[in-house]
């Protein structure tokens, strides 16, 4: 017998919205109490208050219920950091309803796999941006924004210098 369902969710962006991945794991019979979430973080970033929350949750026979890998993590390193923690506790993973077993070579193997695929998708997703940033900027749609005080800021700067007061080392003298 398996003890409780803990599901995790995560989007990116403050964009995006978690309903699709909070019906999933009510699908997969994760109770809406033993939902952590996180809104508009990475996955890249393991400072992650929901994932947190949700990995000090689990205890000996439960299950970490997730809709896709890289919702819980987009690195090998990541993925495998996490699922250490999971088998350490005891407890199982279960991604879009395949349960992981860490003990099961191909178990192991399989996810290995998928978060290598989250690995790769996370990469292509970041190169597709950058080239696109500078075809834009290359035609000069993307300029960066200006601040808004920058004139003000900048000769408030140069006054400073003047009249000696700066940081050693940065082009003035201390005062």
């Amino acid at each position: 017998m398996y003890g409780i369902q803990i599901g995790y969710a995560r989007v990116s962006t403050a964009d995006q919205d978690l309903t699709s991945q909070r019906g999933a794991l009510l699908r997969l019979g994760v109770l809406d109490s033993n939902m952590y979430v996180d809104h508009g973080l990475t996955g890249t970033n393991r400072a992650r208050p929901g994932l947190r929350e949700a990995l000090a949750a689990v205890r000996e026979g439960d299950t970490l219920v997730v809709t896709k890998l890289d919702r819980l993590a987009c690195s090998v390193r990541d993925a495998r950091d996490i699922a250490d923690e999971l088998t350490m506790k005891g407890v199982a993973l279960s991604l879009g309803g395949s349960r992981y077993d860490p003990t099961d070579p191909v178990g192991r193997l399989l996810f290995n796999v998928l978060a290598m695929v989250a690995e790769f998708e996370r990469d292509l997703i970041s190169m597709r941006t950058k080239e696109g940033m500078a075809v834009a900027r290359a035609k000069g749609h993307l300029k960066g924004t200006a601040w808004a005080n920058e004139g003000e800021a900048s000769s408030d700067v140069d006054a400073l210098k003047r009249r000696g007061r700066g940081r050693p080392g940065r082009g003035a003298e201390p005062a």
